[in-house]
């Protein structure tokens, strides 16, 4: 018997994980995944921010999920009357995997919204790639306004704009300032030079997401950094030298942060699959009706919230860990393995962090701030991921004690890093 999961995201990591500890021994496992890791996005600023190792935050799934299978590649195709999947390597070969259960666990990648120039100029921010380019593409752009002349040019080059002030926005807005002051102290030139960070979000406040308190933690916390938050405004247009506000303001950047949300991966349009928002239908036990074998879960799954009846749970990391582990005690039972279940979650609340010193968190709904939602926030993430705990916690030591790395890593080849990229671990790169 062969089950197939699709992605090693939250869902699919943890799926498989619960599956070969349940099933037994004749139950083969295989995990079909663009990168050799599961990797933990919500410290993924951190990485942009030179304050975390990638490795840090990348945990390998043939060193960790022993027994599982790893199919490199990305799914393409999906045939549920033959039982089988088309999935093309990083050599662009094409293969298939034939199977008795499926499992669908893509996740999600950046969500678009149809704004002049924004696909082509903006950076995204979904994946290791993204995040080291961001990285490079702000030293870089930091050395060049060191060696320019013109002052316009050094202003547009010192702008940075962030779209979106949910949960990565918020972070990347607030670990910006704190990166680029240590670039900037590195250039004698720049000294007197504004560096400007911007937050725009359409919200009429910071982390809507989150109760209104710790909205306004985290507000106040990005204007003492000196980021400017602009609510109730986004981009109404963008080319590679400035970007146009709903307010009219035109801001001249060659930095634009694309953080405004995510959609489900392409894959769930093209399988063709009952949809609600953009999402594979399914039962609450994560099966998809009609369809026996085929299990859905993670942000490619519409999941009854039985805790808010005709409501779908939403598509967080939270939701996603727990679907996965559910569908894997599911597939196992419908194998004969234990029993089943339905997924009924409350939240327990959510963690942000907020640089040095800060965060924002409500564990099980209790709210907090500064140094005890800090303490909270990383002993979340460290208790919350399946590996590098070790390297991640001698990481945060690393930058108490010593200066960040402001070197680029040479990712930086063309002008951006074009935002409509179907897979967020391999962006296409313009040359």
């Amino acid at each position: 018997m062969r089950v197939v999961v699709v992605g090693g995201g939250f869902a699919g990591y943890n799926a498989a994980k619960r599956l070969r500890r349940t099933a037994g021994d004749d139950v083969e496992v295989v995990v079909v995944n663009p990168t050799d890791y599961f990797l933990y996005l919500p410290l993924l600023p951190e990485v942009s921010a030179g304050l975390l190792d990638p490795r840090s935050i990348t945990v390998s799934i043939p060193g960790t999920l022993r027994g599982v299978r790893l199919a490199l590649g990305t799914v393409t195709t999906v045939d549920f009357d033959a039982h089988n999947v088309g999935y093309t390597d990083p050599e662009d070969r094409t293969h298939e995997l034939s199977y008795d259960r499926l499992v669908l666990a893509a996740g999600s990648v950046n969500k678009l919204l149809p704004i002049p120039g924004v696909a082509e100029t903006a950076h995204g921010f979904r994946g290791v790639p993204e995040a080291l380019y961001l990285r490079d593409h702000i030293t870089r752009q930091i050395e060049l306004a060191a060696a320019a002349d013109d002052p316009e040019e050094r202003t547009a080059r010192c702008t940075f704009v962030v779209v979106g002030a949910g949960y990565t926005g918020t972070e990347v807005a607030v670990q910006g300032p704190a990166f680029t002051d240590a670039l900037v102290a590195r250039h004698p030139e720049l000294t007197g030079q504004p560096v400007r960070w911007l937050l725009l979000d359409i919200a009429d406040r910071v982390l809507p997401e989150l109760s209104p308190r710790l909205g306004r933690t985290a507000d106040a916390v990005l204007r003492e950094r000196g980021v400017e938050v602009l609510t109730k405004t986004s981009v109404k247009d963008a080319t590679a030298d400035e970007v146009t506000l709903t307010s009219g303001e035109r801001v001249p950047t060659r930095s634009l942060v694309w953080c405004v949300g995510v959609r489900p991966d392409p894959l769930v349009a093209d399988v063709g699959l009952p949809t609600a928002q953009g999402r594979v239908v399914v039962t609450p036990r994560l099966g998809v009706p009609g369809y026996p074998d085929v299990f859905a879960c993670g942000d490619v799954a519409a999941v009854p919230d039985l805790t808010r009846p005709g409501q779908y749970t939403a598509m967080t990391a939270q939701h996603a860990e727990r679907q996965g582990k559910l569908a894997g005690t599911n597939v196992a039972a419908s194998l004969g393995y234990g029993r089943p279940g339905t997924y009924r979650h409350h939240d327990l609340g959510f963690v942000v962090d907020l640089g040095t010193g800060r965060a924002a968190a409500n564990p099980l709904h209790v709210p907090l701030s500064g140094w005890p939602a800090k303490i909270v926030t990383r002993a979340y993430h460290l208790l919350a991921m399946p590996g590098n705990r070790l390297r991640t916690a001698t990481n945060w030591a690393l930058t108490t004690v010593s200066r960040r790395p402001t070197v680029q890593l040479g990712l930086v080849r063309g002008s951006s890093v074009p935002l409509d990229t179907d897979s967020p671990e391999v962006p296409h790169r313009r040359h």
